[in-house]
């Protein structure tokens, strides 16, 4: 295959997993706790025809050299951690961590989940759920008929009951960080799992040890910004365009020469 052929192609899949990466992003922008992707690209490797520093004759060196490169790949798709906007909703039952830190849910087959949205509900045992019915984790039940839930900045979950003048703790919210949010494994549910990669979680109470605040009544959007992703899907489709450009000219090449031998 002609090499200029294969660089061109190359170009093309990378742009078109970029197109994927950034329809999500736009898909996902109005996502609760959604956070953008990013594709990250590494050149692939050179043909050293000639190696800079080589011997040109006994006394004198090449000052460069000649290396052919030969295409471009996808190296990885990085998840942005950045803090999204915060929305008040009024909800007692919303939350939203102004800072680091993941709200933890226990999935049906036993792992815990990680997200950063807070739209909880609750269940009809009274459990604080996700609207998936998965349960956050500590679980944390309200009492029946309660008036009144209120949700401190450190997790403490209190209600007020029928007959009672105070409100009662039920329990206390824990969230969790991680050294490297990036390496967590998004799974959709909005939800991510731990790996090797981000390492191992450290729960708490929030608003402690670096740990973010808890805000009631409120939701952390998606942190897509449109009008950036815009740019960056006009940027793909030019660029698209250019390989496309350039794997019609290598082709219109080769016919020149087939046809004139």
């Amino acid at each position: 295959m002609n090499p200029a052929l294969w660089v061109a192609k190359t170009g093309l899949d990378a742009q078109q997993v970029r197109l994927q990466v950034v329809s999500n992003n736009l898909a996902n922008a109005n996502t609760t706790g959604f956070k953008k992707d990013r594709a990250v690209f590494q050149d692939l490797i050179y043909q050293n025809i000639r190696q800079p520093g080589a011997q040109a004759t006994q006394d004198t060196v090449l000052p460069s050299g000649l290396m052919l490169g030969t295409g471009v790949r996808v190296a990885a798709t990085q998840k942005m951690h950045m803090q999204g906007n915060i929305i008040q909703t009024q909800n007692s039952l919303d939350m939203a961590i102004q800072g680091d830190g993941y709200f933890q849910i226990l999935r049906p087959n036993g792992d815990i989940g990680y997200t950063r949205d807070g739209s909880f509900q609750i269940d009809e045992q009274g459990r604080i759920v996700t609207s998936d019915g998965m349960l956050l984790d500590p679980a944390i039940t309200l009492p029946e008929q309660a008036l009144s839930v209120t949700i401190g900045i450190d997790g403490t979950v209190n209600a007020l009951e029928p007959g009672n003048t105070e409100p009662t703790n039920v329990g206390t919210i824990e969230t969790a960080t991680f050294i490297n949010p990036p390496g967590l494994m998004p799974i959709g549910d909005n939800q991510f799992l731990e790996t090797v990669s981000s390492g191992s979680p450290t729960t708490g109470t929030p608003a402690e040890e670096n740990r973010g605040s808890i805000l009631s009544g409120s939701l952390e959007s998606s942190n897509v910004n449109t009008v950036e992703e815009l740019v960056n899907l006009i940027e793909t489709q030019r660029t698209f365009e250019m390989n496309s450009k350039s794997l019609s000219t290598a082709d219109q090449m080769l016919q020149y020469i087939t046809q004139n031998i």
